[in-house]
């Protein structure tokens, strides 16, 4: 249900992956290979319903419910303290794992997902695309109108094999599971006061040209905790890991490496 971790020396907290909806763990492919490259311990996770994972028929939609199937996983590898790092519908789930888990995070980022939670015209709009991505006759269109608003619009003009590639892995993931995502990503709750309890070294990671989070909400996130740090990427939309891997690799490294001076600093 995870892809495959690389070893790493013992004493090293695994960074754990969080991918973004309708994704899968192979979106972090690229950034996976070059940390474990240079000796980190890496875990891609599948979210429930996405890649390997199981489905979610049967569960009520729920961000705990993915969070303590997280924990389960880590529990099942012998992962106490891990790193996390999620990517939008990733940072969602980091962030309900902190609540739900606390004292298992090292250390955090959190990419192109806000602390807030969405008010209800948000919300009704992510019910709305629950229901229709669920409808046959309106899947395919609606998949090919949203999906290029996950990507920035310098990587539209530069990149069109990755929109062309992010609309596949959209059009291939279950409806079942994307609608599921969404409504429970539409009832999550305000997490600003666990950010400001998640004393750890953090970084909010943002593009530019992201059109579903702002540099404001960035901003929010960072602010609220203790030892956040802003990254501004120009010319990235929503999906960093895909769109600028080589960047997100050397704000993860430097993350880790923040990570390791804390637990050496007394």
């Amino acid at each position: 249900m995870a892809a495959v971790s690389a070893a790493g020396p013992a004493d090293r907290p695994t960074l754990v992956l969080l991918h973004a909806l309708p994704l899968d763990a192979s979106s972090w492919d690229q950034v996976a290979r070059a940390l474990r490259a240079q000796g980190h311990p890496v875990l891609a996770h599948d979210q429930l319903g996405f890649g390997s994972a199981p489905p979610t028929d049967g569960l009520p939609p729920s961000l705990d419910t993915a969070a303590d199937e997280l924990a389960a996983e880590l529990d099942r590898r012998g992962l106490r303290s891990v790193v996390l790092a999620g990517c939008s519908m990733g940072g969602y789930l980091a962030m309900a794992f902190l609540r739900r888990h606390p004292g298992r995070v090292a250390a955090l980022a959190l990419l192109a997902a806000r602390a807030t939670a969405d008010d209800p015209a948000a919300a009704a709009r992510r019910r709305r695309f629950a229901e229709l991505v669920l409808d046959d006759r309106a899947r395919d269109l609606l998949v090919a109108e949203t999906t290029p608003a996950l990507l920035g619009a310098t990587t539209r003009v530069r990149r069109p094999e990755l929109v062309e590639r992010v609309t596949e892995l959209a059009l291939a993931a279950r409806p079942a599971s994307v609608a599921w995502a969404q409504r429970a990503i539409a009832d999550r709750a305000d997490a600003l006061d666990t950010l400001r309890a998640t004393d750890v070294p953090a970084v909010v990671l943002v593009g530019d040209e992201d059109e579903l989070v702002t540099l404001d909400e960035a901003g929010q996130a960072v602010a609220a905790l203790p030892r956040g740090r802003l990254v501004i990427l120009p010319g990235v939309g929503h999906l960093a890991p895909l769109e600028a891997p080589e960047a997100v690799v050397d704000t993860l490294g430097h993350l880790l490496t923040r990570q390791a001076h804390a637990e050496a600093t007394p």
